[in-house]
């Protein structure tokens, strides 16, 4: 079953396309994913299909439903977790998550058992009557996690959910976000400029410019490169340039640091490279394929190059 579907999706800002005719399909009970950089139109994605924006043009329909015709209809089968948060510093765990209930029409009884099992599920039981303004910005997430998985959504929606969390909380979210997807059956949708977070998809669809430029699963996408990077250094990389050419028939780029190669076996080739240079090998690494490499293949430039340049473009914008 179809989870999510659009078709020629646009958002414009003025004259600008945040969303530049999606076309889209996420299936029932899978991890999908949207990596790409700051400013690239994903959270303006997600407030479309949450119907929290209205679409300029084209057609989404989320859990089988309209996004413009049938909202409320959406809206009951989906939990959102923003990428600010949006928790009452001042009310509790447990009264954030009592006022959540009584917004999803919740009984009161209904209600203490599912706040009772969220609470437990994201390990802050023991947190449940203190102010939330006491919580790190990891205890929070969690807690934001439990508030949209509250009125049992089908699908849940989370807008760079780990930004601003160290590396070990992130961990955790997604070992949380990983439990209740087996133990629930939702599909989890979320937007992200984390190369790491976006190796917990199922799929992946890279987006950048409002616009989807490649999908599918972390070992397709990265099988687009197809070869490993191997980079040295030498005790004279020009000649190991051409000692690369004229001996293995290798072409190799000459890098300030070293220089770079793509084989397709790396751990077998560079004992060979050590022995069979003519040149002294001083150092090796070997990367297999990451996603940042199938960015930069598809788009010109790696995603966190693009992140910073967008950010500085921004505050430029700001300044004027």
């Amino acid at each position: 079953m179809t989870a999510i579907w659009t078709e020629g999706l646009y958002a414009y800002y003025g004259t600008t396309a945040a969303v530049n005719g999606l076309d889209l399909t996420v299936a029932d009970g899978t991890t999908f994913g949207f990596l790409g950089p700051n400013g690239a139109g994903k959270t303006t994605t997600i407030s479309m299909l949450t119907t929290l924006l209205k679409p300029t043009a084209g057609r989404a329909e989320v859990a089988g439903f309209d996004v413009v015709t049938q909202p409320t209809e959406v809206r009951r089968r989906i939990g959102i977790v923003f990428q600010e948060s949006t928790l009452d510093l001042d009310l509790t765990a447990a009264e954030n998550l009592r006022f959540q209930a009584d917004l999803c029409g919740l009984g009161r009884l209904e209600a203490r058992g599912t706040i009772a099992e969220m609470l437990d599920m994201m390990d802050l039981s023991a947190r449940s009557n203190i102010p939330v303004r006491q919580f790190s910005t990891g205890l929070r997430r969690r807690l934001e996690i439990a508030r949209g998985l509250l009125g049992a959504p089908r699908i849940l929606f989370l807008d760079e959910p780990t930004t601003g969390l160290d590396a070990q909380t992130r961990a955790a979210v997604w070992d949380y976000l990983g439990r209740l997807r087996q133990e629930r059956g939702i599909t989890v949708f979320f937007t992200t400029h984390q190369l790491e977070e976006a190796e917990h998809c199922d799929r992946i669809a890279i987006f950048d410019k409002g616009k989807v430029v490649t999908e599918g699963t972390p070992a397709e996408l990265k099988s687009i490169i197809g070869a490993d990077l191997v980079v040295l250094h030498t005790e004279d990389d020009p000649r190991a340039v051409e000692n690369l050419s004229g001996r293995f028939g290798l072409t190799a780029e000459l890098a300030p640091h070293g220089l770079r190669l793509r084989v397709s076996n790396g751990p077998a080739l560079v004992p060979q490279l050590c022995t069979g240079l003519g040149v002294t090998v001083r150092s090796v690494t070997i990367t297999s394929p990451t996603l940042d490499d199938v960015f930069l293949h598809h788009t010109g430039f790696e995603i966190r190059d693009s992140t910073s340049a967008r950010t500085l473009s921004n505050i430029g914008e700001g300044l004027r």
